[in-house]
């Protein structure tokens, strides 16, 4: 029973949801990422270098054959997607601080200015003045 409510505390923390929402999200970000890449950025890369796929590269040892077309293929796939990616988070993160930004200009318009710092030390020393003179 122990390891059943260890794994019942385990599973209901948030950040294991949260870690959960964000595996499904980029399950589902994975197939515009390559779409982005496939459709869009390769076919451009292609026509600016003329050919962009060196997946047929290989050369053969005996009978062994080393693909390393393949190799270098999916390091180009990669590097092509880490930077469409970070493009993405960019994009993403400057609309992100825009909306942010807004947002705290009107809390800040709409919350009521209160007294300064020098207003509220005036106010004490004030009180304190007429409690002397209560004394007295």
């Amino acid at each position: 029973m122990k390891i059943i409510d260890e794994f019942k505390e385990f599973i209901s923390r948030g950040n294991v949801i949260d870690m959960a929402v964000g595996i499904v999200v980029g399950g589902a970000f994975t197939g515009i990422v390559n779409s982005l890449v496939n459709d869009i950025l390769t076919p451009v890369i292609n026509m600016l270098t003329g050919k962009a796929d060196v997946s047929d590269l290989s050369v053969s040892i005996g009978t062994a054959t080393l693909n390393y077309g393949l190799f270098l293929q999916a390091i180009i796939n990669f590097l092509i997607i880490a930077v469409s990616v970070f493009i993405l988070v960019k994009a993403v993160n400057t609309l992100r601080d825009m909306a942010f930004k807004k947002k705290e200009e009107e809390a800040a318009e709409e919350a009521p200015a209160g007294p300064t710092q020098e207003e509220l030390l005036m106010e004490i020393r004030d009180l304190l003045k007429e409690r002397e003179l209560d004394k007295k």
